[in-house]
C-alpha cells in the first residue's frame, strides 16, 4: 500500500537542491509567536495521497486537500505567518531496516524517515508533525505472510517493534537536535485491520495486522516521554468509517484528511491534548 512517482529517485538524490538545509546548519533563535515554521514529516499522507488534490514532494501545493496542506491554510487562517517545509515522499517508511525488508519483498522502498527526512527538518522550525508507521505495518505483515518469521511469528513481530521503538527515538532525538525548539506532533496508528482494504483478508491475516499496528502504535504513544504529543487516531472511533477512506482502502479521502487536521489542529498550535489511552475496543476488533 505505497505509492510511488517516476522522479522519486531523483528528487532523493538531488534532495540539497530543493532548497534543503543541510544537516551541519546550526539552530536558529526562536520567531516570534505568530510565525509558525512548520515541517512535515511523512510518507504519501504528506503530500494528501486519496484526496480530491494531491501533491508533488517538495512542491508548494496551496489547494492541497491533505491534512499538512490543511493545517497549513488554518494556521494561515488563524493569522499566523506560516511557512511550510513539507518533507513527505510516499512509500517511505520509518527506517532502513524495515525498508530492506520491504525491498526484499521487491515493494520498492525508496526512502525513509531517518535517512531522508529527519536530516532536513528546518533548523527554525517552531511545530513538526509527523505520521510514520502505516508503511512499516503493512511491510512486516507481508513479511510474516512471505514466511520470514519462521516458525515463531509473535517473536519475529516483538523484534520488529523492538526495531521500531529504537528509529521512533533515533527520529525524534533527530528532530530535537535540529530544532530544539520545534512543537513535535505525532499521530499514532489507526488499527490497520479494521480499515477497509483489510476488509477482504482473512481472519488470521487480519489479526496478524492487528498484533502489529497495535504494537507499534503503542510505541509511538511512548514519545510523549519524550516530549511530544501523540495524537491518538488508534482509540478514535472517527478513523474506522469506510466514508473517509479513498478508493483504495487505505489513504484517507478528503473527507479523512479534514478529520486528521481536525484533530491535529489543537495540539499543533497549544502543544496540548489528551495522552492517548493505553487500552480501547478497537485494539481488539479481531
Amino acid at each position: 500500500m505505497h505509492v510511488r512517482f517516476l522522479c522519486l529517485s531523483a528528487l532523493l538524490i538531488s534532495v540539497s537542491a530543493c532548497g534543503l538545509k543541510t544537516p551541519s546548519e546550526p539552530s536558529e533563535p526562536p520567531p516570534p509567536p505568530n510565525v509558525v515554521n512548520y515541517t512535515a514529516i511523512g510518507a504519501s499522507d504528506a503530500i494528501g495521497f486519496g484526496s480530491s488534490s494531491v501533491c508533488l514532494p517538495f512542491t508548494p501545493c496551496p489547494d492541497g486537500r491533505g491534512y499538512v496542506q490543511l493545517l497549513e491554510r488554518r494556521l494561515k487562517a488563524d493569522s499566523k505567518t506560516v511557512t511550510l517545509l513539507n518533507l513527505g515522499l510516499p512509500g517511505s517508511v520509518l527506517g532502513p531496516e524495515i525498508q530492506a525488508i520491504g525491498n526484499k519483498l521487491g515493494r520498492g522502498i525508496l526512502s525513509n524517515f531517518l535517512e531522508n527526512e529527519v536530516p532536513f527538518v528546518a533548523s527554525n522550525a517552531t511545530l513538526v508533525t509527523v505520521f510514520a508507521g502505516g508503511n512499516d505495518v503493512n511491510t512486516v505483515g507481508a513479511a510474516v505472510e512471505e514466511g520470514y518469521a519462521g516458525v515463531d511469528p509473535i517473536g519475529y513481530v516483538i523484534s520488529r517493534t523492538d526495531g521500531f521503538a529504537r528509529d521512533l527515538k533515533k527520529m525524534m532525538d533527530g528532530i530535537k537536535g535540529r530544532a530544539p525548539n520545534a512543537r513535535v506532533v505525532v499521530l499514532n496508528l489507526p488499527n490497520l485491520a479494521g480499515l477497509p482494504y483489510a476488509s477482504g483478508y482473512s481472519s488470521t491475516k487480519k489479526k496478524a495486522l492487528q498484533n502489529i499496528a497495535v504494537r507499534f502504535s503503542a510505541e509511538i504513544n511512548k514519545l510523549t516521554s519524550q516530549g511530544a504529543t501523540v495524537v491518538d487516531i488508534m482509540c478514535d472511533s472517527g478513523f474506522y468509517q469506510a466514508s473517509r477512506y479513498s478508493s483504495d482502502g487505505f489513504h484517507p479521502n478528503d473527507a479523512g484528511y479534514s478529520r486528521i487536521a481536525d484533530v491535529a489542529y489543537s495540539p499543533a498550535t497549544t502543544g496540548g491534548g489528551p495522552l492517548p489511552q493505553a487500552d480501547c475496543s478497537f485494539m481488539k476488533l479481531y
